[in-house]
């Protein structure tokens, strides 16, 4: 039976991943890809929703098989 890890990463809309209310796609990408490169696969993610279309942040969910 395979057996997973799981890793919960939450990506603010403010400070080092953005400049106001959005969230900076190419260091969300180098994130991603180098969390890949330990084996981490994205399986869901979720927009924590301020109001007015805007996020809070979101959450961003990952597993990986234990060996």
């Amino acid at each position: 039976m395979k057996k997973f890890e799981y890793n919960v990463l939450e990506v603010p809309t403010n400070g080092f991943w953005s400049g106001g209310g959005k969230i900076d796609a190419q260091q969300l990408m180098e994130k991603l890809n180098e969390l890949g490169q330990q084996g981490w696969e994205l399986t869901s993610s979720v927009d924590l929703n301020m109001a007015q279309g805007q996020s809070r942040s979101v959450i961003i969910m990952l597993k990986r098989e234990i060996q």
